[in-house]
């Protein structure tokens, strides 16, 4: 495997695949880890505030589908603007979505949380714009690793965050 591209003047020298594929690994690994949580909100948010399973179920179901549909734009805007202009704005609105998820008292700002939000911030910062990234900045001797690296840690995040999101919530309550 080649560490550095074949004119290091070319880049800049933090710029080497190693570097591209941690921060990449590290992005998937935070979007999709605290996403997998949200399943064991269900049951203290609907005791809490009343609601059915279906009015959490309801935001989730958002989520899913303006995430799918948001990943085509975020590619395009991608490809348009960079990549970190993408990952960041969706960090920014995935980021949002959450605190303002925490706060929610009301079917419908659940709805522009959980669901809106979280749903396009996803579209912008999780492993399809990331994969996408190395594809494009790694050479190809690093390409298949990186993506393998990728999506490995987008299920990596899930696995790491599932039992966290649980003990936390023991320790502390659903709404801290």
């Amino acid at each position: 495997m080649i560490l550095f591209p074949a004119s290091p003047a070319a880049r800049p020298a933090w710029r080497t695949p190693a570097v591209i594929v941690i921060c990449g690994c590290l992005i998937a690994i935070l979007t999709f880890g605290p996403r997998s949580t949200l399943g064991f909100f269900l049951k203290p948010w609907s005791e809490a505030n009343g609601w059915g399973r279906d009015v959490f179920a309801f935001a989730l179901a958002i989520q899913n589908l303006l995430w799918g549909i948001g990943q085509p734009f975020a590619g395009a805007i991608a490809d348009r603007f960079g990549t970190v202009r993408v990952i960041s704005a969706g960090a920014i609105l995935y980021a949002l979505g959450l605190v303002l998820m925490a706060n929610a008292r009301t079917p419908g700002l659940l709805d522009l949380s959980a669901g809106v939000l979280i749903g396009f911030g996803l579209s912008g910062c999780s492993f399809n714009i990331v994969l996408a990234a190395f594809g494009k900045l790694v050479p190809e001797s690093w390409r298949s690793l990186s993506l393998g690296a990728g999506t490995a840690a987008g299920s990596f995040g899930q696995f790491l965050f599932s039992p966290l999101g649980v003990l936390f919530i023991d320790l502390y309550g659903w709404q801290t």
